[in-house]
């Protein structure tokens, strides 16, 4: 097998890996896992109010198995909240570093991750309708998650349940609402897909051009 060949096929093992583990293929939550997921939030302290319970349970009834984005808008606190956990002469922002130490990894284990996220350039909305006392904000982010099934994986887990006090602790106002379906131009698995394919496409010409030189020389 030639070289170029060998590399196409390395290419191609890794692509398909990484589609495989990017992409959600179990299809809609179930009847029977949302009723478990809604037991579990039942007993969760941030989740146990019946508007939340009725708000998942919805959420889960519209499931498309897709993955979809939760934009999240929020604004620190000056300090944070002095609860445990907390210590004191921390800032908002390293309170919530240490919510996102459980975060990330919950959401990277599942392919979920930011898409965009950053500081508010402005220390008021430009424009904002019947929404007296939400003028300001301090940052905003997108996050992908790879399904709803995923979502309530890492938000149903005790250990969320431990670590979401530090989010109430540092930050003073948030929204959060899901977007499905969603597009954009930066989905990784076509960005990959163009990479290998230049890859693949630039080291068939090298050889390609390295063996007619050969031949001429001969």
């Amino acid at each position: 097998m030639t070289v170029t060949k060998w590399i196409w096929l390395l290419m191609g093992i890794i692509y398909t890996t990484f589609f495989i583990w990017y992409t959600s293929f179990e299809g809609p939550i179930t009847q029977e896992e949302m009723e478990r997921y809604l037991d579990s939030a039942s007993r969760m302290h941030g989740f146990s109010s019946q508007d939340n319970i009725s708000n998942l349970r919805e959420f889960m009834e519209n499931d498309s198995g897709d993955d979809f984005v939760m934009i999240n808008i929020g604004h620190l606190y000056d300090e944070p909240l002095l609860i445990e956990g907390v210590t004191p002469g921390e800032t908002s922002q390293e309170v919530q570093s240490k919510y996102m130490e459980y975060m990330f990894p919950a959401m990277l284990r599942r392919a979920s991750h930011p898409m965009f996220m950053g500081k508010a350039a402005s220390p008021r909305a430009f424009d904002a309708i019947n929404v007296d006392g939400l003028e300001t904000w301090s940052g905003f982010a997108g996050v992908r998650y790879r399904s709803r099934r995923d979502l309530m994986d890492i938000v149903l887990n005790p250990k969320f349940d431990g670590v979401h006090k530090l989010k109430v602790a540092s930050i003073a106002k948030s929204i959060a609402f899901p977007i499905d379906p969603f597009s954009h131009l930066g989905d990784p698995r076509l960005l990959l897909a163009l990479l290998f394919s230049l890859i693949g496409c630039v080291v068939g010409w090298y050889y390609s051009n390295d063996h007619r030189s050969v031949s001429l020389e001969n």
